[in-house]
């Protein structure tokens, strides 16, 4: 991970030598006196993930949140030596360590809500009831990775899990309005195709083999509501984003809404259950999952570090 800083003048010699004793932390450099507004030295470095909490948990200690600035940045290849060796003195692997303040921010981020995250939502909620409508398995996957709630549902599962009540009332909040929203607007946009003639309820309520477990949730709804939970929350914890597309298309959160649109607007009273049992399955099944996950990182990643901890001390002995 890169880390760019700015240093008050008073703490940046004390930063500086505690980036550039520890064997984890590589490349450092300092400009004095080149940081404006706000004012202080400029130091930048490179330091392993394994290390990257205990530097920022220093540089918060320090006062560099409040008085300087700190900026975190992935770097995607370093392979100099001085890297390897910096890698090589951090315990474990670079996927197991989780950098908490990164996923914190990251969190207050998708929380914070934006008319463009109404807007996938709802045009992926309006696509998977076009899904629903023609019966095709291809639509409802492409609702699927439009839709952009597993951040916010990940918000909502590290609020929890450290206890931050702000972020999960602001994440739960962000979620209901989000899903109210953009079923809402489908359902009219369903009243409008039905009264011009393109959809009626034998669209809803008829066989559909491709898109008919929308609304049948089963146990199996919660197995893979739980697994894809545990496997986002990872992805974003692990900086494996990539992975991120096969948790959307794992989970029937959108396509639900969808259906439940369509349900309401054409009114298929039998549908509207479990539409919405699927939704509020999928929502809570990825929310409990989250917290789980993170509980579990934190104490296997604490128990590895008191392993080896305990391991040098006997070396050293």
């Amino acid at each position: 991970m890169h880390l760019r800083l700015i240093a008050p003048a008073d703490r940046s010699e004390r930063v500086l030598d505690t980036l550039v004793t520890d064997p984890r932390v590589t490349s450092v450099v300092r400009i004095p006196g080149a940081a404006h507004r706000p004012d202080g030295d400029l130091i930048e470095c490179d330091v392993t993930r394994e290390a990257t909490s205990d530097i920022l948990a220093f540089l918060r200690a320090e006062g560099l949140y409040d008085d300087g600035a700190v900026a975190l940045s992935s770097v995607d290849s370093a392979p100099s030596r001085n890297a390897q060796a910096a890698e090589k003195a951090a315990p474990g692997a670079p996927d197991d360590a989780v950098i908490w303040d990164a996923v914190v921010d990251q969190a207050y981020n998708e929380a914070g809500g934006s008319w463009v995250y109404y807007a996938f939502l709802t045009l992926a909620t309006m696509i998977a009831a076009v899904a629903v409508v023609t019966d095709s398995s291809i639509l409802v996957v492409g609702a699927m990775v439009v839709g952009p709630e597993f951040g916010v549902v990940a918000a909502l599962a590290v609020g929890i899990f450290l206890r931050k009540g702000g972020l999960s009332r602001a994440s739960l909040v962000l979620l209901v309005k989000g899903f109210v929203l953009a079923i809402v607007l489908t359902a009219i946009a369903a009243l409008l195709a039905r009264a011009v003639g393109w959809v009626d309820v034998a669209d809803v309520t008829a066989a559909r083999p491709l898109t008919g477990f929308i609304w049948r949730p089963d146990r199996w709804s919660a197995v893979v509501a739980v697994l894809a939970g545990c496997a986002g929350v990872l992805s974003q914890t692990a900086g494996r984003g990539n992975a991120l597309v096969g948790v959307f298309i794992s989970v029937t959160t959108v396509p639900a809404a969808g259906d439940l649109a369509l349900s309401l607007a054409l009114w298929a009273p039998h549908h509207i259950g479990g539409a919405a049992a699927q939704l509020g399955i999928n929502l809570a099944g990825m929310t409990v999952a989250g917290v789980v996950t993170l509980l579990l990182q934190r104490l296997i990643w604490r128990s590895y570090l008191r392993v080896k901890r305990r391991a040098g001390a006997r070396v050293e002995a």
